[in-house]
């Protein structure tokens, strides 16, 4: 059984999930279960920026979401109740994250060991990754700091790679298959086709483990078109148009690529590039009558209202509903 846990590094309740989630696998109903633990990366707040600033400067500051209003406030009663929960993770003492920190590298490292070494080194990784920002106040924006981290983890190469860009497209790529699937929370536990959000309790991590979850074996291409497809229901056509790259250099002439690629392009404002494939695919299919609405409204939005009209004319022909 292959776990994928979804989460942020600087997550407090990814790291108390991980503790919880080791203690739900140490049950008798597990124990005969062969077990792959895979981290996928999250990110809790896309607006971190490179340099790492203290969380205490973070919580002060009137500009910022972590901003400390008042003893009531949310923030004030959520890092109250992460400590104490914390605490009977046997996480502590000296728990508490000092640094509002960019985790993109951190991430990278997690990935860069599953492919070096497999979900045993991974797993070493963000431990020590998570454990030196909560419990040893370091920067784990620094490389130099993950470096140590991955050395003493026995993955010493990991050093060498994060002076690269190895690792940042997959992790990028990641991001965004993760949006498409609809993980909108640190941390996400999935099996197969179900998925479990938040740091539960180990009793309701171990109940869903044993339910299990049946991963359908879609094609590579089958899945990457329906991950698009849904960055463009969530607007999200830069990100759809970034994982349909592989398949427009495979698939060039697959007619359902080429159709979505064009709906990433016309609501990206790539207007010039939706119009070459969609005017192709016309061309091959003169009555689709979709491709034909599409081509019309991306003429109509480059001003070329005439030849919009006759494009829209018969599209509405074959399909009055699009009049």
């Amino acid at each position: 059984m292959r776990i994928e846990i979804w989460a942020d590094v600087v997550c407090a309740w990814a790291y108390i999930g991980k503790r919880r989630l080791e203690s739900a696998l140490e049950s008798p109903r597990l124990a005969d279960s062969e077990v792959e633990v895979v981290w996928r990366p999250f990110r809790i707040d896309p607006t971190t920026p490179v340099e790492a600033t203290p969380l205490a400067q973070a919580w002060r500051d009137p500009d910022s979401a972590l901003r400390e209003r008042d003893p009531d406030s949310s923030p004030v009663r959520n890092r109250a109740l992460v400590s104490e929960t914390a605490a009977t993770e046997g996480l502590g003492p000296g728990w508490g994250a000092v640094w509002r920190a960019n985790s993109h590298d951190a991430h990278r490292l997690l990935h860069l060991a599953y492919e070096h070494g497999g979900a045993a080194l991974q797993g070493e990784v963000a431990e020590g990754v998570m454990k030196a920002h909560f419990q040893e106040g370091t920067d784990i924006s620094l490389r130099q700091q993950l470096k140590r981290i991955a050395a003493d983890a026995g993955f010493a190469e990991g050093a060498d790679l994060l002076d690269t860009d190895a690792g940042d497209r997959e992790v990028r790529e990641l991001l965004l298959i993760g949006k498409a699937r609809g993980i909108a929370t640190s941390p996400t536990i999935v099996v197969g086709d179900q998925a479990i959000g938040g740091a539960q309790s180990p009793a309701v991590i171990e109940d869903f483990l044993v339910r299990g979850g049946r991963e359908r074996q879609l094609p590579e291409e089958v899945q990457r078109l329906r991950w698009s497809e849904s960055l463009l229901e969530q607007r999200d056509p830069l990100g759809a148009l970034a994982l349909l790259g592989p398949l427009l250099d495979e698939h060039a002439t697959d007619p359902n690529v080429r159709r979505l690629a064009a709906r990433g392009y016309f609501h990206s404002a790539q207007l010039s590039r939706a119009r070459r494939l969609l005017e192709q695919l016309v061309q091959d299919a003169p009555d689709d009558s979709y491709t034909r609405l599409m081509l019309g409204r991306t003429l109509q939005r480059m001003g070329m209202a005439e030849e919009a009209a006759r494009h829209l004319k018969v599209a509405t022909a074959m399909t009055p509903e699009f009049a």
